[in-house]
């Protein structure tokens, strides 16, 4: 697939930093800055379609379904990133959400030329994967033209699952496939093309927020704290232990106690302090309230956090 450049806001002179070249460090900093800062606005004014997107992603997993970011280069690699700290920070399985990048795991630190042209391509990772009905999957590309995520989408629609774009141009070719639009136009970059800057950053903001709301959808947060984490070193241990610190007001000793009984698991600790039970009641009560603290403990008679 060919397409001209110039139509492409990604791809545009910036007037802005037209001379960024003749100015010192400091003010290269501060115009760089400038242009980033206009990228949560940007963002902004997408929530309603942030929105939809993260109930569609709480509806396939609450079906059994999963996330798939799909996306090459630069979108591929965020996409990745993304998926990979859900698990250590909501305790999911690592299947739950997934990063699939044109090239494959050699292309997430170097470049594999021609396969972000490849349509087929990602109409096969997406059958590699497994791809269902009950799935959803991201498309991100900064053009919203790369053949890759579009031959990935074109295949996952055609599968039943639901299909998401996410773009930072206007009317591009995803529009036609996905079922709900995310167009993040950050205008142009401050070196012209360089889609790793604003159109990255802007990407990043909402795949963080698509994950993050639908992690909180499906319990894995009690008031702001991610009482789900794996707390897999020592640094995590002593946070799983702060946080359940907070969300029970427990003395330090008490804490301790909890977190030995429960083998480390933070939610089931929470639920034994703030529902005064035991850890084999603890991990009931969570069953049954498909793992809401909140409604955890609220099953126990007990209060919660406020």
């Amino acid at each position: 697939m060919t397409y001209p450049l110039n139509e492409l806001t990604t791809e545009q002179v910036n007037e802005r930093t037209k001379l960024i070249d003749r100015l010192p460090t400091t003010e290269i900093v501060r115009l760089i800055n400038e242009e980033d800062r206009l990228v949560a606005e940007a963002v902004g004014k997408l929530i309603p379609q942030i929105a939809a997107a993260a109930d569609m992603i709480v509806r396939s997993f609450r079906s059994g379904g999963r996330l798939f970011y799909v996306g090459a280069g630069t979108s591929g690699r965020l996409g990745i990133l993304d998926a990979s700290e859900c698990p250590p920070t909501y305790g999911t399985d690592p299947s739950l959400v997934q990063g699939v990048i044109a090239g494959g795991f050699r292309a997430i630190k170097d470049a594999v030329e021609g396969a972000e042209d490849d349509e087929e391509l990602g109409a096969a990772d997406m059958d590699q994967h497994g791809v269902g009905p009950a799935d959803t999957v991201v498309g991100i590309a900064a053009s919203g033209r790369t053949p890759y995520v579009l031959g990935a989408m074109r295949r996952a629609k055609a599968i039943g699952a639901s299909v998401v774009g996410l773009c930072n141009n206007y009317g591009s070719p995803m529009a036609e496939i996905a079922d709900l639009m995310i167009e993040a136009v950050v205008g142009p970059e401050a070196i012209m093309g360089s889609t790793r800057m604003k159109a990255g950053t802007a990407q990043k903001l909402v795949l963080n927020t698509l994950s993050t709301t639908a992690m909180i959808r499906i319990g894995k947060v009690y008031g702001n704290l991610m009482v789900d984490m794996v707390p897999s070193n020592a640094k995590l241990v002593q946070r799983a232990k702060r946080i359940i610190r907070l969300a029970t007001q427990a003395p330090d000793d008490r804490v301790e106690e909890a977190y030995r009984l429960a083998g480390g698991h933070v939610k089931t600790a929470i639920v034994m302090l703030l529902a005064g039970v035991g850890r084999e009641e603890a991990e009931e009560l969570l069953a049954r309230s498909g793992g809401f603290v909140r409604e955890a403990i609220g099953g126990a008679g007990s209060g919660s956090l406020s």
